[in-house]
C-alpha cells in the first residue's frame, strides 16, 4: 500500500470547453465503446444521417447479442430536447431494423432528477439507459468516467447473418486472442476432415464459413478473451441435448434462429474433438439438406 500515490483529479467541465468538445468525447467513445460500460460493445456509425430528423450521434452494436444501442451524447444538463431526440433517434432505427434489439442510451454531464422523474412516466416501455459523464484532468492528461444511473432494458437475439461486416483476422485476435482463433482453426480442421472446401469468412460480428465463394453458415465461431463460442445450425434434440450433457460442454442456450451456443474453453476441442466432429457434420448434413 505504500507504493500508492494519492492523486486529487480536477473535475472538468466539457460544456463551452474551448477544445474538448461533443465531438471529442464521440471519437473517445468510438474509438473505445467498452468505456460505456455496456460490455464488449462495437462501435457500428457516427453521426448517422436520420430521415428528416437529424443525425444520431452514436450507433453501437453488442456482438454477442446483437442488441443496438441509439447514443446521443449531451454536453451539460439534460434537457427535454435532449429527451425527445434520443427517443426519436431510436423509433426510426427500431423500425428502420425491427430484426435487431434496440436501446437508447443518453449521455450527459448532469442526469437530472427532473429528467429521471421524467423517465419514470416510460414505465419500462421505451428500453433507455441513462449514463452520467464526467471529465477528470490531472496535469495534462483527461480521462472520461461513465457512470449508469438509469438502465431499462431487455434482451434479445438477432439473426446474425442479417448484415455482414467484412473484417480480417488481425482484427478477431484482438477481439479475442489468438489461443481463442487457434481454437477455431482446429474445428475448421474436423470440418475438413468431411469436406476440404471449407475457408472461414472473417466478419465483424462473427467469423463464418464460405465454400467455393459462397457462404455457408452450418456453424459460426466468435473468439472471446477465455473462451470460443462456438454455435451450429441444427434441429432442436432431446437426445443431442443428453449427449452435451454426458460430455459436460457448456452449452448456453438454443437460439430462436436455431442454433445451439455452446461455450469452448481451454482443452475442450481436444478432449470432445470426436464429438464436436459429429456435431458440425450433422450440422453440415442438415443444413445441406442431405
Amino acid at each position: 500500500m505504500g507504493n500508492h500515490k494519492f492523486v486529487k483529479f480536477e473535475k472538468v467541465t466539457l460544456k463551452g470547453h474551448p477544445e474538448l468538445n461533443e465531438n471529442w468525447v464521440q471519437e473517445r467513445i468510438a474509438e473505445d465503446p467498452s468505456i460505456l460500460g455496456l460490455g464488449e460493445v462495437i462501435f457500428k456509425d457516427k453521426e448517422r444521417l436520420q430521415p428528416g430528423a437529424g443525425r444520431l450521434d452514436l450507433l453501437l452494436q453488442d456482438p454477442d447479442s446483437n442488441r443496438r444501442y441509439e447514443v446521443e451524447v449531451q454536453l451539460g444538463k439534460t434537457d427535454e430536447g435532449h429527451i425527445i431526440r434520443t427517443i426519436e433517434y431510436w423509433d426510426i432505427e427500431r423500425k428502420r431494423y425491427p430484426q435487431y434489439d434496440h436501446t437508447a442510451v443518453i449521455i450527459a454531464e448532469d442526469i437530472t432528477s427532473r429528467f429521471l422523474n421524467v423517465i419514470s412516466l416510460f414505465n419500462g416501455f421505451i428500453p433507455l439507459i441513462a449514463i452520467q459523464m464526467n471529465a477528470l484532468a490531472w496535469e495534462d492528461k483527461i480521462s472520461l468516467v461513465f457512470t449508469t444511473v438509469l438502465n431499462q432494458m431487455s434482451l434479445g437475439l438477432v439473426d446474425e447473418e442479417e448484415e455482414q461486416e467484412v473484417a480480417d483476422r488481425p482484427y478477431w485476435e484482438k477481439r479475442g486472442t489468438k489461443a481463442t482463433l487457434a481454437m477455431a482453426d482446429k474445428l475448421l480442421q474436423l470440418i475438413h476432415d468431411f469436406d476440404p472446401g471449407f475457408e472461414m469468412k472473417y466478419n465483424k460480428f462473427y467469423i463464418g464459413l464460405v465454400k467455393n465463394g459462397q457462404p455457408n453458415n452450418f456453424a459460426i465461431f466468435r473468439p472471446q478473451k477465455s473462451a470460443l463460442r462456438l454455435e451450429v445450425r441444427m434441429q432442436k434434440s432431446d437426445e443431442l441435448e443428453r449427449k452435451f450433457e454426458e460430455t459436460g460442454l457448456d452449452v448456453i442456450d438454443y437460439t430462436k434462429w436455431g442454433r445451439y451456443r455452446i461455450r469452448l474453453t481451454k482443452g475442450d476441442v481436444e478432449k470432445h474433438g470426436e464429438f464436436l466432429a459429429d456435431v458440425l457434420k450433422r450440422a453440415y448434413l442438415e443444413v445441406s439438406g442431405a
